[in-house]
């Protein structure tokens, strides 16, 4: 398996494009995006849990009911959501696609991001589709992953080519997240494509169980977005034979596909709003994954961390305080805590006490933009690991002002 160019587009059949149709006020800005496959293909998603959910969603799992999809539009600049006549925006978001393209209204992805409670016009999205599948294009991915971003500072895009059965299968996405990014089951707005020839249900399993260490590891500010939602297309134009049960192909399949999502994930955490540092909390020697999981996940979530590692302060109590209230079960006295980054690694507590270490050091190595925190429970064998960022004063002035 190879890191590859090409995100959305990379694999066989896929066609994307983005433009501005003036949804945002920015002109310079993209702000519809769509993503087409030459054939049907399978699909899989999942969806955030919160219940204030936007309208396209809705549309969404009603469309992909049958295991089945085509294209996906997407719109930034407002999420459609608490609106009157939702539904009837997204349907016809899908129905646009069908006039200009021979995909079924049925087999469209309607996804939006943006301001909620906004009312939404079709009149832009509708002014703007046959530009918008004029520029469909094999190597239409950035302008699509332009087209998707809100407070984003880059867009996301990752891709891998891997062989199954003599078949060379290439899996790529496209990601926007940045701001409330907190998610249970689903996270952000995640577009991802393969041409390998996977059943639906299988690959909503590979799906629903790759987020649950991968998306749902993440968090930004601690608020879920009503539009989470997270979507695969396989059109298996790659010639594999179909992935129909579970076995060695299965197992390769969702190696690539984790290799794109850990890829997408960082990319989000890094770019979190107003953030200078992607942190990682790689966890160690818990009793069980449920533990592992729940302590990396709160040590990432501390707002007090968060502002540490902006300050480049090895507060390390933080990361201890952090696990106590987690509600793990834990032997705090056995835990070690290290900072580590591309200027080394320095260990600051052990067994649950403070130890003796260089402060020029430790700030140092926190000065740098990737940061790893190191927690080693040393009572067991799993390990888990989150992705977060720094909480700066930027974050603050970014949602201060969001909506006007």
């Amino acid at each position: 398996m190879k890191l590859i160019e090409g995100g959305v587009t990379a694999a066989q059949g896929f066609s994307a494009s983005g433009i501005h149709c003036g949804i945002r006020r920015n002109t310079s800005k993209n702000d519809l995006s769509l993503i087409v496959s030459s054939t049907p293909a399978s699909a899989a998603a999942v969806y955030t849990t919160n219940l204030v959910k936007g309208a396209p969603l809705t549309v969404t799992k009603a469309h992909i009911a049958d295991g089945k999809a085509q294209a996906i539009i997407c719109n930034s600049g407002n999420a459609n959501t608490c609106n009157a006549d939702g539904i009837e925006i997204a349907e016809g978001m899908a129905a646009l696609v069908a006039e200009k393209t021979a995909v079924n209204a049925s087999d469209v992805v309607v996804a939006s991001t943006g301001v909620i409670g906004q009312p939404l016009s079709l009149d832009p999205i509708r002014n703007g589709m046959d530009e918008l599948v004029g520029k469909l294009s094999e190597s239409g991915s950035r302008d699509a992953a332009l087209g998707i971003m809100t407070t984003d500072t880059v867009p996301k895009e990752v891709a891998v080519e891997f062989t199954l059965g003599g078949k060379t299968c290439r899996i790529g996405g496209i990601a926007k997240g940045s701001g409330m990014i907190h998610p249970n089951m689903a996270t952000m707005l995640v577009f991802i494509t393969t041409d390998c020839a996977i059943a639906p249900d299988l690959l909503q399993k590979a799906l629903s169980g790759d987020i649950q260490n991968t998306f749902n590891m993440i968090s930004i500010d601690g608020d879920t977005s009503t539009n989470d939602m997270v979507v695969v297309l396989a059109n298996g134009l790659a010639g594999n034979a179909e992935i129909n049960a579970e076995g060695e192909d299965f197992t390769a399949f969702m190696q690539a596909l984790n290799t794109v999502t850990v890829g997408l994930c960082r990319m989000i955490a890094g770019d979190g709003e107003g953030a200078t540092k992607l942190l990682e909390c790689q966890v160690s020697g818990a009793k069980t994954l449920d533990t592992a999981k729940t302590v990396a996940k709160s040590v990432i979530c501390s707002s007090l961390l968060k502002a540490a590692m902006f300050g480049a302060d090895a507060n390390w109590g933080r990361v201890l305080c952090a696990i106590g209230y987690s509600g793990a079960d834990v032997d705090v006295n056995k835990i070690d805590v290290s900072f580590r980054s591309n200027k080394g690694t320095i260990t600051v507590c052990e067994n649950g006490a403070g130890i003796a270490f260089s402060e020029e050091k430790a700030k140092e190595i926190l000065l740098e933009k990737e940061i790893e925190i190191l927690v080693a429970l040393n009572d067991g064998e799993y390990d888990s690991t989150a992705w977060g960022c720094d909480l700066t004063y930027d974050y603050v002035k970014i949602n201060g002002d969001y909506r006007t």
